[in-house]
């Protein structure tokens, strides 16, 4: 009988004597970021984080169209928001590090859950058929154009390092001189289409993972989607394209 008890003691007692949290000797519990749902979920609020900062950027950045005074005024309203709380650029800074954390935090668990999913299913399909959509097969590529992107970006209106034209402290002005070159404007017209598409599947995609979707709202979700693509898109495009046209010069 006691040799009977101390083998049952064994049994539910992990390595080393540690009870498993998960019930199963050897198996500890996974974390939440270890968790495939912890990773989508990661990846679903970093999104929507970035989601908003590109609606606030959009907007910023249609005030180009009321003229160098106003679209210089707002560059350095960006610098000095908070005064006198904050110092100056603190409040760019918090937001600069904010985004950052969820661009690093999006990307780790998108690279993370594309290996998972490979080691999950070693060997190709037999029957080779496209059950997804274009913006499904080009989420990963458009996240790796939209991360270049987002270093060009930083080094031509940001740091001022490849605008060959740039002025600091007249945002206008280098915006102008950004797009009136042939390479800023394909660079940021592709980017900005691998955004569109990224937002068409990923708006969708955050809102099942959060627990949003349902039979009878998917329909209005993905229409939510494809509305944000596009608007944020044309948004985005219609800056280099008005440089282009001579409407904004």
């Amino acid at each position: 009988m006691a040799l009977a008890t101390r083998t049952d003691q064994r049994t539910q007692q992990g390595p080393k004597g540690r009870t498993p949290s998960t019930g199963l000797p050897g198996r500890p519990r996974r974390t939440f970021w270890g968790s495939t749902v912890g990773k989508k979920t990661v990846m679903a609020v970093s999104g929507l984080i970035m989601l908003g900062y590109l609606v606030a950027h959009v907007m910023g950045n249609l005030k180009v169209f009321f003229g160098p005074d106003e679209f210089n005024a707002y560059g350095h309203w960006l610098r000095t928001m908070g005064a006198p709380v904050l110092h100056h650029e603190w409040a760019l800074w918090i937001v600069r590090i904010v985004l950052l954390t969820a661009v690093v935090a999006h990307a780790v668990s998108a690279y993370q859950l594309s290996r998972r999913d490979i080691r999950a299913r070693p060997a190709k399909y037999v029957h080779r058929r496209r059950r997804s959509s274009y913006a499904t097969r080009t989420m990963r590529w458009g996240g790796i154009i939209v991360a270049l992107f987002i270093v060009w970006h930083i080094l031509d209106l940001t740091t001022l390092t490849v605008n060959e034209n740039a002025q600091p402290g007249r945002p206008y002005e280098n915006v102008v001189a950004t797009f009136s070159t042939w390479y800023g404007n394909v660079i940021y017209l592709v980017a900005m289409l691998a955004v569109g598409l990224h937002i068409r599947h990923g708006f969708w995609s955050a809102a099942q993972t959060l627990g949003a979707g349902s039979a009878t709202r998917d329909r209005a979700l993905k229409a939510v989607a494809n509305g944000l693509a596009l608007v944020l898109t044309a948004g985005f495009v219609a800056v280099p394209v008005a440089v282009m046209t001579g409407v904004v010069s």
